[in-house]
């Protein structure tokens, strides 16, 4: 039922050539690939230029389960990193992590298919659910293969990899669970909630580590222009337990400080690393013209979207956010807040500062990092990132950045931090969601409001 994507989607050719266009930006950075939506346009394919409009989301986050909750607690600037409690982690250098909190199994997924699930998976079935009851939709109304679902995942099942490992060296493989063959896998999240909901269109899973959620909602938007009506989208990972903490611990670059509040400080002189979480979120994408035709609240437009990759050992994110702006048709001045990967890390921080001011101009746009208060999300914190930048277009403030009190001297950023901002009297209406993965992935999202906000 499922399938594994390829991170794809950099590309339209955008209306006014006197902006930045992908190609300028592909020739900067010597690529000469092409795009694979222009090559299919011309094959006389689809049109694809249905507008994609997010009008649902549901959240599972480490400082609030529920969008809303969650939302509340990230402009009080409430942060979920704390000391690991979902098992003992006192034989591992690193204490601290964000856990989904008050989350109860069996309150979201039913007596049959909890045997059959991980935590990821049952995280993902809630916050689809809650996507779906925000955005009014009923899959079963639409007509066959007209609503789908892709989803970004990093860990797969690793919780219950774990325990039939646990059984099959303890016990014998006759012991591991026939629920093995597909608990584990990446795309099991994608499988349940189309099973679930009657999603019968197209549904896969995108891999691309932090950068899957972005990734994921460019793959989504396709399908909306090849003629999808509805599509379950974002990205959502759990792997909190020993077997999956072994890996992050291997994997480096956690923070092994005690401290919660002085653990993960993106852009700061003092960052020494980041913290995981668990979590992420699920927004609803449809065709615009049928959103409307319904009547259903719009939060906002998925306007762009590009991807890159480090191949040569060079930060790319810079392209990607000038080919995900060229892709919405967009001037960089156009672009009212940035919602930033923030690694934690100091040369991945300047990094990401000297690819934003070069964009920007030194503190020429703000930033902000609100996965400094759930950590990193890995395939989910990209899609909480999208619903936090859409919420800020729609409430007109800016959630802060916690823990970094000011950004390094080599940060050039506008850095909101302390307490949420507003645009001092400007309205908000665009947001850029920039995303690295682990590997050398490069991805980059620009939402809109909706034309009647502000």
């Amino acid at each position: 039922m499922t399938t594994v994507i390829a991170p794809h989607d950099r590309t339209e050719v955008p209306r006014d050539r006197t902006k930045v266009s992908p190609d300028h930006v592909e020739a900067a950075h010597g690529r000469a690939e092409a795009p694979r939506d222009r090559a299919e346009s011309a094959t006389g394919g689809p049109a694809r230029t249905a507008e994609a409009v997010v009008t649902g989301i549901g959240v599972a986050a480490p400082n609030g389960l529920g969008t809303e909750a969650w939302w509340a607690a990230t402009l009080r600037g409430e942060s979920g990193i704390r000391p690991l409690t979902r098992f003992d982690a006192g034989g591992y250098p690193v204490k601290l992590a964000g856990e989904v909190p008050g989350f109860v199994d069996a309150d979201h997924v039913s007596s049959r298919l909890l045997p059959q699930t991980d935590r990821v998976t049952r995280l993902s079935l809630a916050a689809a659910k809650e996507a779906l009851d925000d955005a009014g939709a009923d899959p079963a109304q639409l007509p066959d293969h007209a609503a789908g679902v892709v989803t970004a995942n990093s860990f797969g099942g690793f919780e219950f990899g774990q325990r039939e490992l646990e059984a099959l060296w303890s016990k014998g493989g006759r012991h591991v669970s026939a629920y093995q063959s597909f608990a584990w896998f990446y795309a099991v999240n994608s499988g349940q909630i189309s099973i679930r909901h009657g999603l019968r269109g197209a549904c896969g899973v995108i891999v691309s580590e932090q950068a899957g959620g972005l990734d994921a909602m460019a793959h989504a938007r396709r399908q909306i222009r090849k003629g999808a009506r509805l599509v379950v989208t974002g990205g959502i990972d759990s792997a909190l337990c020993p077997w999956g903490w072994a890996a992050y611990v291997a994997g480096g670059g956690l923070s092994g400080r005690a401290d919660p509040a002085r653990a993960y400080l993106p852009f700061s002189q003092d960052a020494s690393g980041h913290v995981v979480g668990e979590g992420g979120a699920h927004l609803i994408l449809e065709n615009a013209e049928e959103a409307r035709r319904r009547g259903a609240q719009v939060y906002g437009t998925l306007a762009g979207h590009a991807a890159t990759f480090d191949a040569d050992g060079g930060c790319r994110l810079g392209a990607a956010a000038e080919l995900a702006l060229a892709d919405a048709d967009l001037h960089p001045d156009e672009v009212d807040v940035v919602f930033a990967d923030a690694a934690g890390d100091r040369m991945a921080d300047r990094a990401e500062a000297e690819a934003i001011t070069a964009l920007f101009g030194p503190y020429g746009v703000p930033v902000t990092a609100p996965k400094s208060m759930t950590g990193r999300l890995a395939a989910g914190g990209a899609a909480l990132d999208v619903a936090a930048a859409l919420l800020t277009l729609r409430d007109q403030i800016i959630p802060p950045t916690t823990g970094t009190e000011l950004p390094a001297d080599d940060c050039l950023l506008n850095l909101v931090t302390g307490v949420p901002s507003p645009r001092l009297g400007l309205p908000l209406r665009t947001a850029l969601v920039l995303a690295r993965g682990r590997g050398g992935f490069n991805s980059a999202v620009v939402v809109r409001a909706p034309e009647t906000t502000a």
